[in-house]
């Protein structure tokens, strides 16, 4: 990490990371906390956010973790007045938590499932959001939000029908969110990444049922042209401190792929 603080791509801002605790958002909470953000790590209590505090802590960084479940709008309000409070201001919000879910054909996906993935993934967005813009609109910022290739450029994820139209939901509200916003100077772009190298699969519940509607297509061998294999966190928590420095000041309701043009296999 950067031994003064002064000299990074996003030094003296203030972040929010969701999901904080493995995979993109630890990858993304490390890379903002190296380029000098003082970073709040929203997660579940599980361990991982603390070690994530402490490494950035130890290494010079400023950074607090805030116990929150993302789709509880109480806690996620809490979590923003909290980061607001301590630090005067929020910058910078990466809205990256989410799971994938139960993966179950439509007719056995149970409501309670697509509940709980859509709960997550699209109505925490929107509560991150929400509770986040309050104390971004006097000075501008960024939100990024981790969307995916799965519901905007591919459809073959089966039994994925609930996490697909979550992230689709995200890249709208994206848009959205980016023209209502632009008044304020606060740019909103949705990142999508394909196969990454993190610990969803915790979170993935794959039913029997599934292996009835698999379509038998061959692929070459490898779906990641570009490397051959899944990406790196962080190779995605580059994309995120772009977007998040005044670098991409002129970028904003766009949906960015990276996923070693897996998407157009």
């Amino acid at each position: 990490m950067l031994d003064k603080k002064t000299e990074g791509r996003v030094a003296g801002k203030v972040a929010v990371v969701t999901g904080a605790g493995s995979g993109i958002g630890r990858a993304a909470a490390l890379r903002l906390a190296e380029q000098g953000a003082k970073v709040v790590l929203v997660d579940l209590v599980d361990g991982r956010s603390q070690e994530v505090e402490k490494e950035i802590q130890e290494h010079g960084g400023e950074a607090f973790f805030a116990d929150t479940d993302v789709s509880d709008p109480a806690r996620v309000e809490r979590a923003l007045k909290q980061a607001a409070n301590k630090y005067g201001r929020i910058d910078i919000l990466f809205a990256n938590a989410g799971v994938n879910g139960t993966l179950a054909p439509i007719e056995h996906m149970e409501p309670e499932d697509w509940d709980t993935t859509l709960g997550i993934n699209l109505k925490g967005t929107f509560l991150a959001a929400k509770y986040a813009i309050p104390h971004m609109k006097e000075n501008g910022g960024s939100i990024v939000i981790t969307s995916s290739i799965n519901g905007s450029r591919k459809f073959t994820g089966f039994g994925m029908s609930a996490y697909s139209s979550s992230k689709a939901g995200q890249v709208a509200f994206a848009k959205m969110a980016a023209l209502e916003l632009a008044q304020y100077g606060i740019r909103v772009n949705a990142i999508c990444p394909g196969a990454i190298e993190t610990n969803i699969g915790e979170n993935t519940h794959t039913t029997p049922e599934v292996e009835e509607i698999k379509i038998p297509v061959k692929y070459p061998e490898g779906n990641q042209p570009l490397e051959h294999g899944p990406g790196k966190p962080e190779q995605v928590a580059d994309l995120v401190l772009f977007l998040a420095s005044d670098e991409s000041s002129h970028i904003s309701g766009t949906a960015i792929y990276i996923d070693g043009v897996e998407s157009l296999l």
